[in-house]
């Protein structure tokens, strides 16, 4: 079995990214930049925030975050996205969620321009996505593409399943694939023999939130299973499937923590790169 190492793969793509704004500041005599809201002091929010902007500098970005307690108005957080839509020299905007539950999470989404946006969640980057048009894609399920791109260049044809129907994963993850050319089944909590649609998978791709939920006997021989899960248990942090049972039969699979993780952040510093790019023509 192949574990696909996301650490390593971040690294690499990183490298490349650091090259590549090399070549723009060269070209343009700038760099993308990159500002980051954070509201309130949850702790899981801030190593976030920090690892971000670590791997922006180590790239060459320009990375700024503000900073804003979690009781400030509403007002104060759009009049600065707006403030930022305008900045020539800020190429990405993201503002960290979860947020306090006075602001308005669709609108804040919605203030940020979408060429901007490199979160990837503003409505017109998700109708570009699933209508095939150049767009920012979540992170998330770009890594996730990457990773599984890696292992099987010529995905056409494969059937994918993806487990989670949320707006941060499992639409964006299936848009990815269908462009891809494979057959792709949508599963959720909720689905009927969830069991029998896994075993049917070439890739499978969990991310439900479900400790443990797909076990060795719901994978087919040779199948590439990504875990984005993230769930903490008495046992520790484990993922979405079910680890041990399941290397024993996938082709490739990725470890949790460790796998898609560290992939989430690099695409982050790639889609700001890609806004930039965009901006520039």
């Amino acid at each position: 079995m192949i574990l696909i190492d996301g650490k390593k793969l971040a690294a690499e793509l990183r490298e490349e990214l650091k090259q590549e704004v090399s070549e723009l500041k060269t070209k343009y005599n700038k760099v993308p930049g990159l500002t980051v809201i954070l509201i309130g002091d949850m702790a899981p929010s801030q190593i976030y925030v920090r690892n971000k902007e670590k791997s922006a500098n180590e790239v060459g970005l320009k990375s700024e975050v503000i900073k804003y307690p979690d009781t400030v108005e509403e007002k104060t957080i759009l009049d600065k996205i707006e403030e930022l839509n305008n900045n020539d020299s800020i190429s990405g905007i993201l503002v960290q969620l979860p947020l306090p539950k006075h602001i308005d999470k669709q609108k804040v989404i919605e203030t940020i321009t979408p060429s901007k946006d490199v979160d990837g969640f503003h409505p017109m980057n998700v109708g570009n996505l699933s209508s095939g048009y150049e767009s920012s894609v979540p992170c998330t399920p770009l890594g996730c593409y990457l990773m599984i791109k890696k292992i099987e260049p010529n995905l056409s044809g494969k059937k994918a399943v993806v487990v989670g129907r949320s707006n941060l994963n499992g639409k964006p993850m299936t848009q990815l694939l269908l462009k891809e050319n494979c057959t792709v089944t949508i599963t959720h909590s909720r689905t009927k023999d969830l069991k029998a649609e896994c075993l049917e998978a070439d890739i499978i791709v969990a991310a439900v939130g479900i400790p443990e939920l797909v076990k060795g006997d719901w994978v087919k021989k040779d199948a590439i299973v990504i875990d984005v899960g993230i769930n903490k248990t008495e046992n520790g942090l484990v993922g979405d499937v079910a680890f041990d049972e399941v290397s024993k039969v996938a082709k490739a699979l990725t470890p949790v923590p460790g796998g898609v993780g560290p992939m989430t952040i690099a695409c982050l510093l790639k889609n700001t790169i890609d806004c930039f790019k965009r901006s520039q023509k």
